[in-house]
């Protein structure tokens, strides 16, 4: 791709009966929370657990040598190729474990085998905890005979894919992708999305973004690129492709790092969907709107497997 054109975005308009699903689906998210008993770790976990366990998937989990998370993988698979996935939760909240089904649903559409990491959550832990485990995990993969991996992640676990993904290029080391979903990108809150009330996010706060930045940075500042990825050097960055709803207060993040990280030259598809929320592709049972997100995002994986990410997946 010529880095000198206009970074390729693509909007999705949902029809009216799309519309109506995911407004109906909204009142369910109000009624959950406010319902939800049980510490909030808890809760966030069976919230994302809702995202069904596609067929034909097996899941192991694995704990060894520092590596915590879980296996989520086809009957069959070629060699060598797997899915390194980092999970959202503002870097506060989160399981591997919640997250299987949403990891089976793209093992599902791409046939790729996924782990899906633990890393240490904040505030237990502050940075560099996180990128650390994450690094760890990307070794023990290569140790475990797989040479072509991609990045893919969802909010926090997304920005934590692109540092991710950052760090391995100063390493030398070559990740087929990245792909992301409502990537949390700056910690230092330069969107103007994040507190425009014409955004009207129905899961998460400026305020709780706040809170949860300021437990997770520890001593560095917001704008170091361990913590947000947005003022990382991102030249040299494989094929990327970012997706992001219009009813979200991390809009302006993925917008903004999918335009820098186009003018740095790097291969970047962005796709807008039009009044969804926030990780609307973990909501498959509810919305034809994730499911052809997911669609999209295995086309540009199994193109980035195939060598062809640099093309348009559309």
């Amino acid at each position: 791709m010529n880095h000198r054109s206009s970074l390729q975005t693509k909007i999705f308009m949902p029809d009216a009966a799309e519309r109506q699903r995911e407004w109906a689906l909204r009142e369910q998210f109000a009624t959950f929370w406010q319902s939800a008993q049980g510490d909030l770790r808890t809760v966030y976990d069976r919230f994302i657990s809702a995202c069904p366990l596609a067929g034909e998937i097996h899941c192991e989990h694995v704990s060894e040598g520092g590596i915590d998370g879980w296996w989520v993988r086809p009957q069959r698979a070629i060699a060598g190729q797997a899915i390194l996935y980092i999970h959202g939760g503002g870097y506060v909240l989160g399981s591997a474990q919640a997250y299987r089904g949403f990891a089976s649903q793209i093992t599902s559409r791409t046939g790729l085998p996924v782990f899906v990491i633990d890393y240490p959550l904040a505030p237990e832990a502050t940075l560099p905890s996180a990128p650390e485990a994450a690094l760890r995990a990307w070794h023990w993969l290569r140790r475990q005979g797989y040479s072509q991996i991609a990045v893919v992640g969802d909010s926090a676990g997304g920005g934590l894919a692109l540092v991710t993904l950052a760090q391995l290029r100063d390493r030398g080391e070559k990740p087929v992708a990245g792909a992301v979903f409502s990537p949390w990108t700056d910690l230092a809150f330069s969107g103007s999305s994040m507190t425009d009330p014409a955004v009207a996010d129905p899961l998460i706060s400026h305020e709780y973004l706040r809170d949860c930045a300021a437990k997770y940075a520890g001593s560095l500042e917001p704008t170091d690129p361990l913590a947000s990825p947005l003022y990382a050097n991102l030249h040299g960055l494989p094929p990327l492709l970012l997706q992001v709803g219009t009813d979200e207060r991390l809009l302006d993040d993925t917008r903004q790092f999918a335009q820098r990280a186009h003018d740095a030259g790097v291969p970047v598809q962005l796709e807008i969907w039009e009044g969804m929320h926030h990780v609307f592709q973990l909501d498959v049972t509810h919305l034809e709107s994730s499911r052809t997100a997911l669609d999209h995002t295995a086309r540009f994986l199994l193109a980035a497997f195939d060598g062809s990410a640099e093309n348009s997946i559309y």
